[in-house]
Order: C-alpha cells, then structure tokens, then sequence
C-alpha cells in the first residue's frame, strides 16, 4: 500500500524525506543534467525541499527557544564547516578538458552528498538569521522580510529561463541585486543585542569578526573557484544563486552586528546594572511567596541591595516596641551598623528617603562617604529602615537612590509578608491543636442519646469557641438503673476543654464503684482538689433514676437549679452544694445535699448549664431563669426535642445582635411511666 503525502502539513519532515530522495536519486541517475526536462524537474523538486526544509526547522527553532548567542555560533559553526568542505572539493575534483566536472559513478555519488550537507547548512543559516530578525522586535517586520523572501525565490526560479534561452541571464542578475539590497535593509534589524549584558556583547563582538571573515571567504569561494562553482552549477544553477545570497546575507549581517555591538558597549554597563535592578525586584517578590524565614529574608535583602546599588555595606533595622532591632548587617560589622543606625535615627526625624553626604569622607566615625535611609513603610506605617553606605568618593546619584527607595518599597512589604507568615503558621498550628482538641471532646461526648420506653431524653451542647468546658453523659448501672452527669468547667477554650476530658474520666470510673450521687461528687471533688489550679473550678449535677419505681436522686455542686415542672407546676430545684475543687473534703461534704425526686406522668426535668441564662442581648440584659421557665411551660405537652428546639430558637432570637459568650449545654428529660 503506498504512502499518502500529506502536501498540507509543510511543517512535517515526512515530506522533506521524500523529496529528497527523489531529488537524490535523479542527481545520481543523472548527474550532467543533460535534458531539459531533467534539469526543469530537477530545479522544482530542489525548490520544495529547501521550501518543506525551511518551514520545518523554522518550526523547530521556534519552539526550542534558542538564545540569540547560541544561534549565532551554531550558524558560524556551520559556515565554517562549509568553508572547508569547499576548500577541500576545490583540490579533490578535477575538470574535464571541455571545462565541465570528471563524473563517475563514486563522484557523482561524492557530489550529491556534498550538495546535501549544502542544502541543509545553508537553510538551517537562513532560519537563524529569521529567528534573529524578529527576536525582540517591538514592530510587525513581516512584510520586510517576506519581500525579502519571495526575491530569493524569484532569484532561484529565475535561473529556469536558462533552459530556454542562455543569454536570459539579466533577470536573474536583476533580482540577484535587487535581493542584496533588501538583505542590507532587513540586517539592520538586530533589536535584540541592546538586551544582551556587557559580557555577552564583547563575546558577540569578537565572533561577529570571524563570522563576517568566514562568511566572506566562503562566498569568494563561490565565485572565484571554478571546480566549486561547475560542482554547484551542475547541481543547479538556482542553488548556486541562494547558496551565494546567503553567504552575502551573512557577511553583511555580521558586519552590522559589529558595528552595532561596538556602539552598545558604552552603554553597556548601565544596562546590565538596569537589569541587575529589575532582576533583583522580581527575586524579592519570589521572595516574598517562598520564604517565610525573617532572618534568612532581612539577610537577603541587605546582600541584594549592596549588589543593585554597587554600595561597599548594607543593614536593615525594624521598629520593635517603639526600639531600633538590628536584623540583618552585610559586609559590615553589628557594633558599627548599630552605633551608625543609633545615631541618624536620633538626630533625624526620617519619613522620607535621606541621603547623607559628608565631604570629610567620616560619618559618625565610620569611613563612609555617603549613606542611604530608605524607611520601611506599609500602610503608612514605618516598620524599620534599609540602610546602604558608600566609602568611595563620587555619591549616589539619582538613578541608585530611586533604586533604593524602590527596593525598599518591596522590602517593607516582603518583610511585612514574612511576619503575617509567621504569624498564619502559628494560626495554623493553633487550629490543628484546636481540631484534635475537638476530636477529643467529640469522642468524650455521647455519640447518640439512648433510648428508653418510659423515659424521653433531648440532649444538646454548643461551644462558645471550638472547644468548650461544659460536659454531659449517660451511665447504663445495675438494677434497672440510669446514672448521668451534666458538668461545667470554668473558663472556655482549650484549657476548659482539656479539664472537661478529665472530669469525664473520673465521672467514668466513679459510676461503676459508687452508687449514691453525693458519695460520688464527694470522690471526684478529693481527686479534682489536687490537680485542678487554685483559679480552676467544676460546677456539676449528678442524678441516678430507677426504671421501675421512677425515683430519682440528685446531688448538685453548684450547677444552675434544675427545673421540674410538676403537674402544670414549674419548681427550680436547688440541692445544696459549693463547686468541685473550690474545697476540702470536710467543708465540700458538709455543704453538699442529696434529693430524691418520684417522678409522675409527664413530668419534665431541664438540667443545663449558665450559657442559657447569661445569655445576653445588644442592650446587655441577660436571657434569664423566667424566659427559660416559660418556654418550658409553654412546651409542656410536646416531646423533648421539640422542647430543645423552641429553646434554641428563642435563644437565638434574643442574642441575634450579640456573639455567644459562653458554653451551652442543655439535657431535658420527661417521665413517660403511669
């Protein structure tokens, strides 16, 4: 099955290939080119594959992004390996006595392969000298060189009238010339060298020499030697016209360069310096992204600014606590930057960047000429100062001071961005510690609320923070009994939330061993006594109700009254007692109280902790017992959630206006057993 060529995709070196095969297989079957018809068909199928050829490694180049110096050498590379295989064809073939080149099979071989590697070096040279045209053009060139380009082919499609007539020579010595001229205009346009550092444009100036010399030898080549010249021209003619185009294209090229290069060397320095600067800013705003050490941040700045402004020393000072804080020194020393520093700040109010020039060639004792204060300003704030000193005699001038100031600018705000950082990794760390705080209190925490026949059950618990203090939870004991226990450390957060976890482990252990409520709140105030904090306390209800009789008995260590309401009656009921670990045992048992509650039909028990009634509005009034008792009341004959629900709602209502200030915790029973 035959290939298809896909004469669309010109970009391809799939068609080169096949073009060139062709093209080599006729040179070789026919090298003299006898017929017409051979040297018409030759010359088309040399013209396509130096068009595929072109347009594909225009591609190429165009993608890999080669720099101007690296195309340029590559390009003289190749100029100089076509000067010595010239030079070598030159004395390696012989002529025939009728003037034309000795062929056998080897040297029309030899020959054809030469050509190629021609063919090849010349396009890949034109493509460069393409990309170096439009490189760090600001203007459409296009139609320049496209006139350019289209007077090239005319050169080489001139030749063919050859075929017909060989004294139509004068149209193709016509565009020849016409095609030098647009060469000489379109090399002027060598935009990019003005972006090339001075070391880079010395380097351009030495090769731009030998490139012109070599382009320029090989071009006499062409001309001058006969062997050369009847190799080419027996090829094709309209080569031999592109190939010395090229070699004229570059020779002139290279000259401009030079002469250009020469020109820009004065100026050289202070672009390089222009673009130190730009540089500089865009690192310290890399800088400003990537890191996140202060220290390793002043240090760089400091290092960069002796480097942009070509000063001898820098140091950075920040405003700590109304105090001067020397942060980073570069190519001076602490003491010596710290007293200059203590002494300008001093005596000069600095809102603006200072420049201080003494002629005495001292300031302050140090051997500085002259030094730059550029204060560190965000939102009008100054955080510190940059300092940069010079020893020698000239000043800064203009130009360095705005670049000063300017690095300043980027400073302040990177160094501003380093501390907010520091300061959201902090946070970060605090959230992470706050989220396994949470995770603890969840676990701690009953995960559902149990189920029972004759008792409803509504429990609920929001934190005034991520983590909270208040506590609730339900012990499954022996003989049909149920034991729970709503708590309430003092103070929020996390310290509450962790006080929380181990009252809930002493409540754990103590249900099992103990059955009355007071001997138990009597065992966990000795154990709390001894590890919580003199500014610490616990304010706990612990109940245990039977299933069977419905009796239910309470002890309370200064929690919130329980509220009971009892045949369309509402009670507060206020067992005595202090809080855990306010006292010792002796005083603690004496105050504490046990009651004993037989529970009827409906009755409902609401136990929650001080988040409810200290609940406060916009004008500070608190939510209050009586609000509480009346939503209760109003709810009497609903179930336990609806009843946690109105609550809430009413509760939210209040507080609208006003953030919580306090944990909330709220655990309602209603008696269901005739």
């Amino acid at each position: 099955m035959r290939k298809k060529i896909n004469f669309i995709n010109i970009n391809s070196f799939e068609n080169v290939i096949v073009f060139s095969s062709i093209l080599f297989l006729v040179n070789l079957i026919f090298p003299y080119h006898s017929s017409g018809f051979v040297y018409l068909i030759n010359e088309l199928l040399l013209f396509i594959t130096i068009f595929l050829l072109y347009k594909s490694l225009l591609k190429l180049l165009q993608e890999k992004s080669y720099s101007p110096l690296s195309l340029i050498l590559n390009s003289g590379i190749l100029a100089a390996i076509l000067f010595f295989i010239l030079s070598l064809t030159n004395s390696g073939f012989t002529l025939n006595n009728d003037g034309t080149v000795y062929y056998n099979f080897f040297n029309s071989l030899l020959s054809t392969l030469i050509i190629f590697v021609f063919i090849g070096s010349i396009v890949f040279i034109f493509t460069s000298f393409q990309i170096l045209f439009f490189l760090r053009s600001k203007k459409d060139l296009s139609t320049y060189f496209n006139v350019m380009l289209f007077f090239l082919a005319i050169s080489f499609l001139s030749n063919l009238l050859l075929v017909f007539d060989p004294s139509l020579d004068y149209p193709r010595d016509t565009f020849f010339i016409v095609s030098i001229l647009l060469i000489t205009i379109n090399s002027v346009r060598v935009a990019w060298i003005a972006f090339l550092n001075k070391k880079q444009k010395k380097y351009l100036l030495i090769i731009s020499i030998v490139l012109t010399v070599i382009y320029s030898l090989t071009f006499s080549l062409l001309i001058e030697s006969n062997v050369v010249k009847k190799i080419i021209y027996a090829f094709s003619p309209g080569f031999h016209t592109i190939f010395s185009l090229v070699m004229i294209y570059g020779a002139i090229y290279f000259l401009v360069i030079f002469f250009t290069t020469l020109f820009h060397l004065p100026t050289a320095e202070a672009f390089d310096r222009k673009a130190l600067q730009v540089s500089s800013l865009m690192d310290i705003t890399k800088l400003m992204t990537q890191v996140f050490d202060f220290k390793e941040l002043a240090d760089t700045i400091t290092a960069m600014t002796t480097e942009i402004c070509n000063s001898n020393s820098a140091w950075l000072v920040t405003k700590e606590n109304n105090k001067i804080v020397l942060n980073s020194v570069y190519k001076i020393g602490f003491v010596d930057a710290d007293k200059i520093s203590y002494s300008l700040l001093e005596k000069n109010n600095i809102n603006e960047i200072l420049v201080i020039n003494n002629s005495d060639n001292k300031i302050y004792g140090q051997n500085y000429n002259s030094i730059v204060i550029a204060p560190l300003k965000v939102y009008d704030k100054i955080n510190g100062y940059l300092f940069t000193a010079r020893v020698k005699e000239n000043n800064f001038d203009d130009d360095e001071i705005k670049s000063v100031e300017a690095f300043a600018n980027y400073a302040s705000v990177a160094l501003e961005n380093a501390m907010l950082i520091k300061k959201s990794i902090e946070k970060e760390r605090l959230e992470k510690e706050l989220d396994v705080a949470r995770e603890i209190q969840r676990k701690i925490l009953p995960l559902k609320t149990p189920k029972y026949d004759n008792l409803e059950i509504s429990a609920l618990f929001i934190p005034a923070f991520e983590v909270g203090g208040d506590y609730y939870y339900f012990f499954e004991l022996d003989n049909n009994n149920l034991g729970f226990v709503v708590a309430d450390v003092s103070g929020k957060g996390i310290s509450a939330a962790f006080i929380m976890a181990q009252v809930e482990g002493v409540f754990e252990s103590l249900s099992k061993m103990i059955s009355s409520p007071k001997d138990i709140l009597i065992k966990v105030n000795e154990i709390l006594i001894r590890n919580l904090g003199r500014k610490n306390f616990v304010t706990a209800i612990y109940g245990k109700l039977n299933f069977d009789s419905g009796k239910l008995t309470v002890a309370r260590a200064g929690h919130t009254p329980i509220l009971y309401l009892n045949k369309e009656k509402i009670f507060q009921l206020r067992p005595k007692g202090i809080g855990l670990g306010l006292d010792a045992k002796e005083i603690f048992q004496n105050s504490l109280e046990e009651m004993e509650i037989n529970l009827e039909y409906n009755d409902i028990l609401v136990y929650y902790s001080d988040g409810i009634p200290e609940a406060k509005n916009n004008t500070n009034e608190d939510f209050g017992y009586k609000r509480l008792e009346e939503i209760v009341f109003k709810n009497r004959n609903n179930d336990t959630d609806t009843i946690t629900n109105e609550i809430m709602k009413e509760l939210s209502l209040f507080t609208k206006d006003k953030p919580q200030h306090d944990d909330i915790t709220l655990l309602i029973f209603k008696w269901k057993k005739n």
